[in-house]
């Protein structure tokens, strides 16, 4: 299968990768719906509750306990799945990434051309005056992160209950859409509207790498069940 990927990717100069939560897991980040992931751990509401914009306008500061303990990792580093797939874009081959993840590990490892569907802790801005901070305005602070003007700093990340950012569709919708090979990788693909995505390819080939079997297998044309930063390493 390795050889076969191999194969894939060296006949190809228009590829797009379309990534969830397990391309980040080996860098320590939790996978949200893994068997140790946050939907399966104990809090006072669920995380999905906690992590929706209603939540997130009338208990700031129950967010925030939440958002820097749980979705905040400051010591994660690219792994071998983000290095290789920064590789592939360096060659001319991967034309972008798509991901699902918040974290900025794409763009650490050195990848250019990334879609963020659900946006970044990297970035964020004061609700009130929309003036930019930084991760620390966020980590370094208790409570209610508030701007200079006394508005609440907000995450640019895509909460629940809201939509995804237009620009940032766009262009992953025409990258998928040009693309003749499309890698799906560490994705359950069970979140829409990201999900839905996928519709858009009409190419050549659909690799997916994930550990656990997806309701996606049928349509693809190899489907790797190891770890992705072990099967990007090797083939890359």
């Amino acid at each position: 299968m390795y050889e076969e990927l191999k194969r894939i990717i060296d006949d190809s100069d228009n590829i797009v990768f379309f990534g969830g939560a397990g391309v980040s897991t080996e860098s320590g980040i939790p996978d949200f719906r893994s068997v140790d992931g946050l939907y399966h751990q104990k809090y006072r509401y669920p995380p999905e509750t906690i992590l929706s914009h209603s939540f997130f306008m009338t208990n700031p500061e129950e967010f925030f306990d939440f958002y820097r303990a749980k979705m905040i990792c400051t010591t994660a580093q690219p792994n071998k799945a983000h290095l290789a797939l920064a590789k592939l874009e360096q060659q001319g081959k991967l034309k972008a990434i798509v991901t699902q993840n918040i974290d900025g590990l794409h763009q650490a490892a050195g990848s250019k051309t990334v879609y963020e569907l659900h946006g970044s802790i990297l970035r964020n801005h004061c609700m009130k005056c929309r003036k930019f901070y930084p991760l620390s305005a966020v980590t370094e602070s208790t409570g209610t992160p508030r701007c200079t003007c006394g508005g609440i700093i907000k995450p640019d990340v895509v909460l629940y209950e809201e939509g995804l950012d237009e620009a940032t569709v766009d262009g992953a919708v025409r990258a998928i859409a040009q693309a003749d090979v499309l890698i799906i990788g560490g994705t359950s693909l069970a979140v829409y509207p990201a999900a839905g995505f996928l519709n858009y390819f009409s190419g050549r080939t659909i690799v997916l790498i994930n550990k656990s079997a997806t309701s996606y297998d049928s349509r693809a044309d190899l489907v790797i069940r190891d770890p992705i930063g072990q099967v990007l390493h090797a083939v890359v």
